[in-house]
């Protein structure tokens, strides 16, 4: 993982050098706007990494393991597209806690459901989405969008 977040870095720095030449005014305004989104974001991601602590130290193991582990099955998928579905953060925050679950016992396709539940059901703004598209749109939006986590998990439980 630090080998890709460092080729990332390696790669941003050659074109910030690249572009400085050419538009000076462009790459200040690159990099304040980064600042800007990291300090956006660094609440959320110590909130997580806080989160992942406390799994990892409180909730045993045999727990995750019982309720999002290959022998609950199906129901490994509905408790995880569900807990994802009710879960707030950039998508970001989403990969260590899953880290997390994975590696207490979690079963691969419940942890699938769970990122992709994460990243496009949106139980808490939803209400913001029906103000926005009207009800109808919203609940279908997001139950379709539940579903297609957990089938998501299954398909990838039938391929690895």
């Amino acid at each position: 993982m630090f080998s890709v977040g460092l080729i990332y870095l390696i790669i941003i720095i050659i074109c910030y050098t690249i572009l400085w030449p050419i538009d000076r005014t462009k790459v200040l305004q690159s990099l304040r706007l980064s600042w800007q989104s990291l300090f956006k974001l660094l609440p959320f991601l110590i909130a997580i990494f806080g989160l992942v602590g406390l799994f990892q130290e409180f909730i045993p193991p045999e727990l995750i393991a019982l309720f999002l582990g290959k022998s609950s099955g199906l129901i490994s998928l509905v408790i995880s597209s569900f807990a994802g579905a009710v879960s707030i953060g950039p998508p970001l925050a989403a990969y260590p806690l899953a880290e997390t679950l994975l590696k207490a016992g979690a079963w691969p396709p419940a942890i699938a459901a769970f990122i992709f539940s994460w990243i496009s059901v949106g139980v808490i703004t939803m209400p913001f989405e029906a103000a926005t598209f009207g009800p109808r749109f919203a609940l279908l939006r997001n139950g379709i969008t539940l579903i297609a986590a957990m089938l998501s998990g299954l398909i990838l439980g039938l391929l690895l």
